[in-house]
């Protein structure tokens, strides 16, 4: 098996209940499989070693880790169980962007709703009109308690996702969920199981990330940035990915410049690529910025946003949520650290790495091959990015599809818009079926 590489600052975990992948590896594991399964082991153990930026593991003990995950998949009774292994050895690093990518999916699973971490708490955000979760009663408000026997937190969220993203679709998750009055029930939502779009073939050949894979389904938010002018007092940008080229950054800029102030919306973007990142710091910076320093093994450079035509000067307030990740959060502490503006909204999720993705014939490994440090000396890993001010929906909020926290955000740059209409600017479409 021949890696193949690709650099990425890679996408954060989408909200669970988008589609989700589903492993054709279900079955009674067979020799060619176990030793397909022990031959990426191998192979993922040999890269971990020689690319991952800390050599000692974070105090870890890999080797041994290493033979306890070869002994259980010499013990797993299926395909799935033994790739679980694998998975949960990465895992063991504890770094958000060490990941093990299972085989491209001949299926996707749409569950049918969406949620997010809102503080300290998770909530559905969203129900698929005419989905089985509709049917049953879920709405967006319904504060989820548990996801089949997991009690999502900040600290477990993630995980939850990817387990059940990636590793172990199923045709049904089983959830905890208390409404806004304060009643708890538990309700049964069933997977809608659909043949994968040929259009998505296409990405997944690219070598993308299991987030980014993920991620890219979500077509209302991935394609494409969002523009709300609000004379020439604001412009609201809603920038949902860091895989814009210069031009189009260039763009957007443009535009930017003809207002007094700008709102870069940035919940939910998961990250994207250094280059676009490098990009927009340009077009707010009229000056060469420093973001941080790349630390890998037996190297520390320095990683700066070049100065680049001509940049927006008005004030600057930057949005985020805790499903903000990676770039987003480099783009947001940068602002602060450089009091270039303020970041308003909910803590960032704290997942802040470089990585190369390694390709196995279809299976791979994202490993992280570097550390960013900010210019105050520290990581955002882990920590994510604390707002200067901080401003969180309510509960009656998400259920009426009120946006509080962009209304926050024009009145402190002084323009009036209401939480209503907020909630209104940028109306969410589902990933077509």
């Amino acid at each position: 098996m021949n890696a193949q590489q690709a650099r990425v600052c890679t996408l954060g975990f989408i909200v669970i209940g988008g589609f989700l992948l589903a492993s054709g590896w279900c079955q009674t594991i067979t020799s060619f499989e176990r030793k397909r399964a022990q031959a990426m082991l191998h192979e993922i153990d040999s890269d971990v070693r020689k690319h991952y930026y800390d050599p000692k593991f974070h105090g870890l003990d890999w080797d041994g880790k290493v033979r306890e995950t070869m002994q259980k998949i010499d013990q797993a009774d299926s395909g799935n169980k033994a790739l679980s292994e694998i998975a949960a050895l990465l895992d063991s690093l504890n770094d958000s962007h060490t990941v093990f990518v299972p085989p491209q999916p001949r299926l996707l699973h749409d569950y049918g709703w969406q949620a997010q971490l809102i503080g300290e708490r998770c909530y559905m955000v969203r129900v698929r009109p005419g989905s089985d979760a509709e049917a049953q009663g879920v709405k967006p408000g319904d504060e989820i308690l548990g996801i089949n026997g997991y009690a999502p937190t900040r600290k477990t969220f993630a995980k939850i996702e990817y387990f059940f993203n990636a590793l172990r679709p199923q045709p049904s998750l089983r959830l905890v969920l208390r409404d806004p009055a304060g009643k708890e029930r538990t309700v049964n939502i069933a997977a809608q199981i659909i043949e994968r779009h040929a259009v998505m073939e296409d990405h997944f050949a690219g070598g993308l990330d299991i987030r980014a894979r993920i991620r890219i389904m979500d077509w209302s938010r991935v394609m494409s940035a969002r523009v709300v002018e609000m004379g020439d007092e604001l412009m609201i940008l809603k920038f949902p990915h860091f895989f814009f080229n210069e031009s189009k950054i260039d763009d957007l800029i443009g535009k930017a410049r003809k207002h007094k102030a700008l709102i870069v919306d940035l919940r939910g973007n998961g990250g994207g690529n250094i280059d676009t990142l490098k990009f927009l710091l340009a077009g707010v910076f009229d000056k060469e910025t420093k973001i941080g320093d790349r630390v890998s093994r037996g190297e520390r450079k320095a990683m700066v946003a070049r100065k680049h035509g001509r940049c927006f000067e008005g004030k600057l307030l930057v949005l985020v949520d805790s499903s903000a990740a990676s770039a987003s959060e480099l783009f947001a502490r940068v602002v602060q650290i450089e009091k270039r503006g303020v970041v308003l909204g909910d803590h960032s999720s704290g997942m802040v790495m470089e990585a190369l993705f390694y390709d196995y014939d279809g299976v791979g490994a994202e490993i992280t091959d570097a550390d960013l440090i900010m210019t105050d000396g520290k990581s955002l890993e882990r920590v994510g990015v604390t707002p200067d001010e901080v401003v969180l929906p309510t509960v009656a909020d998400v259920a009426e599809g009120r946006d509080p926290v962009l209304a926050r955000a024009a009145e402190t740059l002084g323009v009036k818009l209401s939480p209503e209409s907020a909630g209104k600017m940028f109306p969410y479409e589902w990933p077509p079926q």
